[in-house]
């Protein structure tokens, strides 16, 4: 195992009705918020009235910043830096999913930056300071709630971008589980692929003796695999929008991939179907990442998979080691279908035409030829994009 810091100081304020414990938390950096939304589905279920009486009932003043997008975009995030900067806003409020915590963390980077928004993203050295960031969830994924990473889109340049500081770890993050109980089924679906996919760049790495990780991992995965499902047939469900809610949190907090040197193969991948084609980024990664587990396979990397085939799905342990890695891959690739996902691009209406000009950016964009757990050139991505059509 490598050496490494384990560091994760967002308070988590998990549970029904945390979110009147959010003003306590918030109160000592002013009382001024920028709260940052996404397309209205708050305004539907009562969280957005909710948080407003939150703060309206606490003495805060808040302006709002509403419409960010799924693969959130660098012009809101420019129009949020300017609408905190024209209110002297003491902090961040983002109520949403990952994409609109995202945002939020990149206004709070943007703000005390001089230049253009774009420029921290590429170049987190920049990001000096920050505006406090406060999350309220309301879709279980990304993992954006606990940890200091933030992915903005450009699609004028044809960018998917993370932007990693420890200036953007939250402050506070309300879970509450209920929050979860209306989301559309392929967002509950996608966000679980999205978990099991941040599961899986940590466990597939060359590091071999970290077994307590790998275990956090397994257990994660299996919890994904147990209630994901229960959750798409009872949407309200509360005990299973609660372990999946906190599966997303302990996914990507660096609780399981610490000690694990290495890029990511499969996010480095999708991140280029979001930039070209804005698709929905947790089924992206559940077309991608069968057939990057399927490429990948070899003497080298079977003992990793038959552990995965055997300690995740719990099939027997037999003589033929590709055999059992295939199973566990195929109940993988099943898994997702069974969530209601795609299993090809060709089902995303995206063809071959920019297979070789998105596997050009996805090397450079995580070194994946020489720090990736088996290292891609461009062919290796191309071919990984044509198995998926």
């Amino acid at each position: 195992m490598e050496n490494f810091d384990f560091y994760a100081p967002t308070k988590m304020l998990f549970g029904k009705g945390k979110a009147t414990c959010l003003p306590e938390e918030m109160r000592p950096c002013g009382n001024r918020v920028l709260m940052v939304y996404g397309g209205g589905s708050i305004k539907k279920n009562g969280i957005y009235d909710t948080v407003c009486g939150i703060l309206k009932e606490n003495g805060f003043q808040f302006w709002e910043l509403g419409g960010v997008t799924p693969n959130p975009k660098i012009e809101t995030v420019r129009a949020g830096i300017a609408m905190a900067r024209e209110h002297q806003a003491d902090m961040i409020l983002a109520v949403g999913g990952g994409s609109t915590v995202d945002c939020g963390k990149a206004i709070a980077a943007g703000y005390f930056y001089g230049g253009d928004a774009w420029d921290v993203v590429k170049d987190p050295s920049l990001i000096t300071d920050a505006l406090p960031i406060f999350t309220v969830l309301t879709m279980a994924a990304t993992g954006s709630e606990m940890n200091p990473t933030a992915v903005i889109t450009n699609q004028a340049v044809h960018e998917k971008q993370g932007v990693h500081s420890s200036h953007l770890y939250p402050r506070a993050s309300v879970l509450d589980p209920t929050y979860l109980y209306t989301l559309p089924a392929v967002q509950t679906a996608a966000g679980v692929a999205d978990i099991m996919s941040h599961i899986f760049e940590g466990y597939f790495k060359k590091t071999e003796d970290a077994y307590v990780q790998d275990k956090f991992s397994e257990g994660i995965l299996k919890t994904c695999i147990k209630w994901g499902p229960v959750a798409l047939t009872e949407p309200e469900n509360y005990s299973a929008r609660a372990n999946i809610m906190w599966a997303a949190s302990m996914a990507l907090n660096g609780l399981c991939g610490c000690g694990k040197e290495g890029k990511w193969s499969c996010h480095a991948i999708q991140h280029q179907l979001g930039a070209y084609y804005d698709i929905t980024h947790g089924v992206g990664l559940a077309v991608i990442t069968p057939a990057w587990m399927r490429y990948i396979l070899s003497e080298s990397t079977v003992g990793k998979f038959v552990d995965y085939a055997i300690n995740v799905w719990g099939f027997p342990r037999q003589p033929d080691e590709f055999a059992l890695a295939n199973m566990g891959i195929d109940a993988t690739e099943q898994f997702f279908v069974d969530c209601g996902l795609p299993a090809t691009l060709s089902e995303l209406g995206i063809d071959d035409s920019l297979f070789e000009v998105m596997a050009k950016a996805a090397v450079p964009y995580a070194q994946l030829d020489t720090q990736a757990y088996v290292p891609l050139h461009e062919q290796d991505v191309v071919n990984i994009y044509r198995a998926c059509l």
